[in-house]
């Protein structure tokens, strides 16, 4: 039997936004400002992998520049002009254009957009238990506890 509070279908721009606007751990949070995820994902109740509907407004980026050891993502451009920074360098987006970032290649990535106009894109990634996230650029290291959430330390291991 179908769960009635699980809608059939959505128009993805009516999905409410996600209330806390980063996980992430103090100073890296306010780092987020200008990024708005949707996650679509959870609304449908999808546990084996996730989508979500994600705006930067200028000067926005998507994430700290990060590399999963064991989840894929999945990137597509619906509207804006993002630059996809990796381990390669900078490739400029248009919309129509996705991005596969391969889990273990430890190719750290991240969108930012650089224009006066909003960037649209979904990114849909797994949920693989046990994954790592490196972040090259910052002191900062994450793990996904047992329970579905993020643990987050400093390179040497303490606490934030």
């Amino acid at each position: 039997m179908p769960d009635p509070e699980i809608p059939v279908a959505i128009v993805a721009l009516n999905a409410p936004p996600r209330t806390q606007p980063s996980n992430y751990p103090v100073p890296y949070a306010s780092r987020m400002a200008g990024r708005e995820k949707r996650p679509l994902g959870d609304l449908f109740g999808l546990s084996n992998f996730g989508v979500n509907l994600t705006r930067l407004v200028s000067g926005a980026g998507s994430a700290l520049r990060h590399a999963h050891s064991k989840q894929d993502e999945f990137l597509y451009v619906l509207e804006g002009y993002p630059v996809l920074i990796t381990d390669q360098g900078e490739t400029s987006l248009t919309p129509g254009m996705c991005a596969g970032l391969k889990a273990g290649s430890g190719n750290a990535h991240q969108l930012v957009n650089r224009t006066n106009e909003d960037v649209l894109y979904l990114e849909i990634g797994d949920r693989s238990a046990g994954d790592s996230v490196t972040y090259p650029d910052d002191d900062l290291k994450a793990v996904l506890g047992s329970d579905g959430n993020w643990q987050f330390v400093r390179k040497d291991g303490t606490p934030y």
